[in-house]
């Protein structure tokens, strides 16, 4: 019974285990159009110049439940690229071709937007068009070279004005990967979720940028709980105490069994 109860706490710890990350190059890793992009750090704020279309990826693969955010403004003070457009981000990204490995043809994708439907992945453009949308899609390298509603369907889109963006305005980025679905919020709404095959979005994160100038803080990523675990431990530990011997050894053994099997 101690060792169920001492297993219990470690379950209910699991969620607290993050990282932090600023970013600069040892933890990030460009595909840059342009060949002219900028990255500074200061006082755990990155600012970063992105003259053509940029992708930044965090460089871990991301796999089982697990959270992403952080806080990003559009820069709106008269700079040569300070213009109000493209707050988008990719994740659950992964390269059929190379799938344990996405940066196996970035110097051929070069940030260029087009050869980004080569891999599998989530997108959001937050303020695309010229911050006139702000869309979901779902990319399927298979139809490559085919029409874009095949290669990424529009799974949802806004166009109103609460749903675009601000000049210098800051906004908290959540995406969630978990119990099958994985969910995009912004300042607490959640603005897209989406049902997810099993081990659909296990891939790469990044940020997308397209001739604009981003400040970005507080970036974290953290493995989630599954609400399954959970439940089904709480479940099985009651019955060690209301049922007969061995109805008690079956749901512990069940217990055992699931978590052992399914860690996150």
């Amino acid at each position: 019974m101690n060792k169920l109860k001492s297993l219990g706490l470690w379950i209910l710890l699991m969620p607290l285990l993050a990282v932090v990350s600023e970013l600069n190059v040892e933890k990030w890793v460009p595909e840059d159009a342009s060949g002219k992009f900028r990255m500074t750090t200061t006082n755990g704020v990155t600012e970063i110049i992105a003259p053509e279309g940029l992708t930044l990826w965090y460089n871990e693969r991301l796999t089982g439940n697990y959270e992403i955010s952080y806080r990003i403004q559009m820069v709106m003070k008269g700079g040569r690229y300070d213009r109000l457009s493209d707050m988008n981000c990719f994740w659950g990204a992964v390269d059929p071709k190379y799938p344990d490995e996405i940066h196996a043809r970035g110097k051929w994708r070069a940030g260029i937007f087009k050869n980004y439907n080569t891999l599998n992945l989530f997108y959001v453009s937050y303020g695309g068009n010229h911050n006139s949308t702000t869309r979901f899609r779902e990319y399927h390298s298979e139809y490559y070279g085919q029409e874009n509603d095949w290669v990424k369907p529009l799974l949802k889109e806004y166009t109103d004005e609460p749903h675009l963006l601000s000049p210098n305005r800051w906004y908290e980025v959540v995406i969630t990967v978990a119990n099958g679905r994985t969910a995009y919020a912004v300042n607490g709404e959640v603005l897209f979720s989406h049902t997810l095959e099993k081990g659909q979005a296990n891939g790469y994160f990044a940020l997308r940028l397209l001739k604009n100038h981003v400040r970005i803080s507080d970036f974290t990523v953290k493995k989630i709980e599954t609400q399954f675990t959970f439940t089904n431990y709480r479940r099985y530990y009651h019955d060690t105490d209301v049922r007969v011997t061995d109805e008690k050894a079956e749901a512990v053994n069940k217990f055992y069994d699931y978590f052992f099997h399914n860690p996150h």
